[in-house]
């Protein structure tokens, strides 16, 4: 069966059923994954971007405190945190992001490709 998800420093019962919904079940499964492919399941899967709940994330798979995270290192987790929500927000759908896409729909934006 597996770890549960809340058994990794961290990260609770809410970050554990955000991650089943994304279909990471374990925390052995989260762990293989890692935070960048993990966090990215998670967006996909259509959670919104946090960085304390990534920060989070990153320190906890690392046994570390939340906020253990500062100057330069936290920089660079920032600079990931960006390149992920990009990945994300670009595989969501080729409509743009599903905000987007339902203002096309409603036709409020125009359809994509419009000029």
């Amino acid at each position: 069966m597996g770890s549960a998800i809340s058994s990794i420093r961290n990260l609770g019962p809410a970050t554990e059923a955000a991650f089943r919904r994304a279909g990471v079940q374990t925390a052995e499964a989260l762990r293989a994954l890692g935070a960048d492919a993990a966090y990215l399941a998670l967006l996909t899967a259509g959670e919104r971007p946090h960085f304390i709940a990534y920060s989070a994330l990153v320190m906890g798979l690392q046994g570390r405190p939340w906020n253990d995270c500062r100057g330069p290192e936290k920089a660079a987790l920032r600079a990931r945190f960006d390149a992920i929500r990009a990945r994300a927000a670009a595989a969501v759908a080729p409509d743009g992001p599903p905000f987007d896409a339902e203002l096309r729909a409603l036709g409020v934006l125009p359809p994509r490709g419009a000029k």
